[in-house]
């Protein structure tokens, strides 16, 4: 299959959430996640983002990872702030496929799933490299904002071995450094719950530079994966 790191999923979608409706966007993971696992085995995906391989009887579904937060209420004296070209340049580049992953979508208990819980955490809103670095400490054993409905998804995390082992397989490699496989951190990071969100204009313009860099190196990433 030929991904096209350039498409905005939004494309098409009538104002709908491409994570739940776009069929393009669900081709593109069954295609770049159905591979072997680290720890032996592999995903086999459909077209609905179901597992039929003997890792185990899971059902995925596309979550976007990297947000402007253009359109929170709590930002907006910041984002009137920034050119709406350049937002529009950020919003789109955020929806190509270097802006988007898959985790388990049944709910465990009835409690929230990783998807959910990382977007309504207020220690999170939402934040790639804090989701990451709360993966991280959950395979060191340790606490985070997120550490209770990670371990609902044992099995899933069990698949890939270790922090590295999930980072390779999903093609994360440029938001870790890589010698000791800590998290490149959007804006500053100090502890969970203190700035989480951008509070001045540069901070924000910081975010969005670091994001934007991301989001080019894994489309190229996933670009030359697929070449492979």
């Amino acid at each position: 299959m030929t991904i096209d790191t350039s498409f905005d999923f939004r494309t098409g979608m009538d104002g709908k959430d491409p994570d739940r409706y776009s069929e393009k966007l669900r081709k593109y993971h069954q295609f770049l996640w159905s591979k072997p696992l680290p720890t032996g085995g592999c995903l086999a995906l459909d077209d609905q983002l179901v597992n039929h391989s003997d890792a185990g009887p899971f059902i995925f579904s596309s979550d976007s990872i990297i947000h402007t937060f253009s359109y929170w209420n709590s930002m907006q004296d910041i984002i009137r702030q920034i050119p709406e070209t350049v937002i529009a340049d950020f919003d789109s580049l955020s929806y190509t496929i270097g802006g988007m992953t898959i985790f388990p979508s049944n709910k465990v208990d009835g409690k929230y799933t990783i998807n959910q819980e990382r977007g309504t955490n207020a220690q999170i809103k939402d934040r790639l490299d804090l989701t990451l670095e709360c993966i991280r400490l959950y395979y060191l054993g340790e606490e985070s904002p997120l550490y209770d409905c990670l371990s609902r998804y044992e099995d899933f995390f069990r698949l890939f071995g270790d922090f590295r082992g999930y980072i390779e397989f999903f093609l994360f490699q440029d938001i870790i450094n890589g010698s000791d496989m800590t998290v490149r951190f959007m804006h500053p990071f100090t502890k969970f719950g203190e700035h989480v969100l951008p509070e001045s204009e540069p901070e924000y313009w910081s975010y969005m530079h670091n994001c934007m860099d991301f989001l080019h190196k894994r489309n190229a990433r996933i670009s030359f994966w697929t070449r492979k």
